[in-house]
């Protein structure tokens, strides 16, 4: 297979965080290369672990396809909910309850806002504050005013009684208990990854329904449109990406990344930093 690939109608399926993102900063040659690859007749679509209440609009402003959130979760097209999963609520129940009593601090996601107990914003203040404050501010971004922590604040609904909230996901910023721990508590339904900030080791993770990921959302995007596999890229860097680049036809994994994406992936570009997406459209032929 060539560097340069023929020009052949493609659909990408692209993670934000680490991939078209940078903290919520992405740059501008990204934001071009979606509006390019677009104008030649391609298909780009968000795919992010994020819920849509997490998304902002000024990632989404490039352009996009469709949206796939909540790690396959939730797929809209067009304005058309294809697909909608949330846990069961006697299983949400029990989730909310085992946090709540080794005094974990989380949010529960959904696509139409996040839900926290009365507080956790100010824990999530002292975590993550931290964790941001060395966020990258290189040339090129689409908006220097964006703060990441406000990305989770601002759809933020508090309440003091969780335990009939529907959702989808859970990120756990920091427990008292290694999340591991828990996942017995849980049952098979229930499965476990990393967060994709890893500074916040085993005490942060994503709780997440088995079976739903990212690939997952990209099927029901290609039995929807009737696209061919091989003709489907995806560009992902951590834990949750890697169903996603084993299941495109091409998978292409972000230099640094989690070790199990580069395990997985055809092929690498760099980070937000050195405009990988871009670069990656331009090997594909996607922008000319």
């Amino acid at each position: 297979m060539s560097s340069h690939q023929t020009a052949r109608p493609r659909a990408v399926f692209l993670d934000i965080d680490g991939t078209y993102a940078d903290h919520g900063l992405a740059p501008e040659a990204h934001v071009e290369a979606v509006r390019t690859a677009r104008g030649r007749g391609h298909l780009v679509f968000v795919c992010t672990g994020r819920p849509l209440s997490m998304v902002p609009g000024h990632i989404l402003d490039a352009g996009f396809d469709g949206v796939i959130t909540g790690a396959g979760a939730r797929v809209e097209l067009d304005g058309q909910v294809l697909k909608d999963t949330r846990f069961s609520p006697d299983l949400a129940a029990l989730i909310v309850d085992t946090l709540d009593k080794h005094h974990a601090a989380y949010i529960l996601e959904a696509p139409e806002a996040l839900h926290g107990r009365t507080g956790v914003d100010q824990r999530l203040r002292q975590v993550l504050g931290p964790v941001f404050a060395g966020r990258p501010q290189h040339d090129g971004v689409l908006s220097t005013d964006v703060d990441p922590l406000e990305d989770i604040l601002g759809p933020m609904q508090y309440s003091d009684d969780l335990s009939g909230t529907s959702f989808a996901k859970v990120s756990c910023f920091d427990s008292p208990v290694p999340l591991t721990q828990l996942m017995d508590t849980f049952g098979p339904e229930v499965g476990l990854i990393p967060s994709s900030l890893s500074a916040l080791g085993d005490r942060a993770g994503e709780i997440f329904m088995a079976g739903t990921h990212k690939g997952v959302g990209i099927q029901v995007v290609e039995a929807h449109l009737g696209l061919d596999r091989k003709d489907i890229v995806a560009i992902g860097d951590s834990a949750n990406d890697i169903e996603m680049l084993e299941y495109a036809g091409i998978g292409i994994a972000v230099e640094g990344g989690h070790p199990a994406v580069l395990a997985v992936a055809d092929r690498l570009t760099p980070g937000p930093a050195g405009n990988g997406v871009a670069l990656a459209f331009a090997e594909l032929g996607l922008l000319g």
